[in-house]
């Protein structure tokens, strides 16, 4: 099951460029002044072929100014709460400040796994340098340096052998499905209205894991689970920050899941933190259909339905070939459609295409519109198979796989959909040497 790594320090150690490394993005925001980070961050990142996710809980400092207690308290906070591992990251040429032991008393509390790791270690003096951290009372300290990668070899083999191995349980191979979204679209409204208060349906499996409960759902012909990871944190801890948890529970939910049903707010139309979380579905590859709840209230026009399908494939775009259900979790509007898609996606996002079916489509596909040619080489595609993976993967092999650009693969993505039924799945396409 994934694990979440959350960075966390003062500001200006580099845990923006830390993030980056690890995630193999500019998605940070980075400059020199204190808290610019303004990006809503969290991404994905693989070492060795273990998967996880990392967060990057410097773009949630509201108020930079009060640096001091109350923000960085609260960062630090969500972070023993919701994360498996933290990274504090402090700063070599600044020594340890006040900061960095504030921190460190907070963190000594937590009963996760703590990395201490030094930053800007990028010369033999600097290095001598980080042994002062000692000081906060790490047995082991990881000198590094973010922007040209020295030393984060050794953290991150450390930091992937110590995931705890989850041991998979007896669940039936069933599909999942998570609810997500932000905070106040109607999630739990979602989940009551399907489950309703008939409990003898409802068979939660015990300790499934530490923060998701897996429910099953048995009527009306339908037989799958529903990942619900609200209502698990103890509220009234640390009520300001509603967006940062949201994103939080959203990672763990689409990381358990097949299918997400990513909820909208009919009231407030899509909004940048809607399409973050559709981009994490993305990332991790799980089959989706757009929800947009509350729609029982909205006073209709003509075409308004149409309108909003339009603005939500915009904003979604280039992967927008995604079911969309206007519904009410209230008045149960439209609630069966909801679940009829998400069976669909599942079964699309299963879906196994035979060689020679595949080859016939590539072969008239690459006539149609073969790959222009690059500085007067002609790029052939020879062979065309699905790779054996999860979610839907395509390997096309041809002579110079270097020379294929993005919008050659996004069109034979387009043809493969055109063809297909692969509405609400993600499609991997690769070119490769034969």
């Amino acid at each position: 099951m994934g694990n979440i790594v959350a960075i966390v320090g003062r500001p200006n150690v580099g845990k923006s460029t830390l993030y980056n490394r690890l995630t193999e993005s500019r998605e940070a925001i980075v400059d020199e002044y204190s808290g610019v980070t303004r990006d809503r961050i969290y991404g994905k990142s693989d070492w060795n072929g273990i998967d996880f996710s990392v967060i990057d809980t410097g773009g949630y400092l509201s108020n930079p100014d009060d640096i001091f207690e109350k923000e960085i308290r609260k960062q630090v906070f969500l972070a023993m709460e919701e994360a498996d591992i933290i990274l504090f990251v402090v700063d070599v040429l600044s020594g340890i400040t006040d900061f960095d032991e504030a921190v460190a008393r907070i963190l000594q509390k937590s009963e996760k796994k703590i990395f201490l790791v030094v930053n800007k270690c990028d010369n033999t003096e600097r290095l001598f340098d980080s042994h002062e951290f000692y000081g906060l009372g790490y047995e082991k300290l990881y000198p590094i340096s973010s922007i040209n990668g020295s030393g984060t070899g050794e953290l991150l083999d450390d930091l992937v052998n110590s995931f705890e191995k989850t041991k998979e349980l007896d669940v039936p191979d069933l599909p999942k499905f998570a609810i997500v979204g932000r905070p106040n679209v109607g999630k739990s409204s979602l989940l009551n209205s399907l489950i309703g208060k008939e409990q003898n349906i409802v068979t939660p499996i015990a300790g499934t894991t530490r923060d998701s409960i897996h429910t099953r759902y048995q009527k009306f012909g339908y037989d799958f689970y529903l990942i619900d990871t609200a209502g698990v944190r103890k509220k009234g801890k640390v009520t300001e920050d509603l967006e940062f948890y949201s994103v939080m529970r959203a990672v763990r939910a689409i990381e358990h899941a097949d299918i997400c049903l990513l909820m909208i707010d009919a009231t407030r139309g899509i909004e940048a933190q809607d399409v973050n979380i559709f981009h994490l579905i993305q990332k991790n590859r799980k089959g989706v259909v757009v929800v947009v709840n509350k729609w029982d209230i909205i006073e209709k026009e003509t075409n308004s339905t149409k309108k909003s399908i339009e603005i939500i494939k915009e904003k979604l775009a280039p992967f927008n070939d995604v079911p969309i259900v206007f519904a009410s979790a209230k008045t149960k509007q439209r609630i069966n459609k909801i679940l009829e898609l998400a069976i669909e996606v599942n079964n699309n996002r299963r879906q196994r295409i035979k060689t020679s079916v595949l080859n016939e489509f590539m072969i008239e596909a690459v006539e149609k519109y073969p790959p222009p040619s690059v500085k007067g080489k002609y790029i052939r595609i020879k062979f065309a198979t699905q790779l054996p993976t999860l979610a839907p993967s395509f390997a096309f092999f041809c002579n110079l796989p270097q020379y294929v650009k993005d919008p050659y693969r996004r069109y034979m993505e387009n043809r493969l959909r055109e063809k297909f039924n692969f509405s609400g799945v993600p499609i991997q396409i690769f070119f490769r040497k034969k």
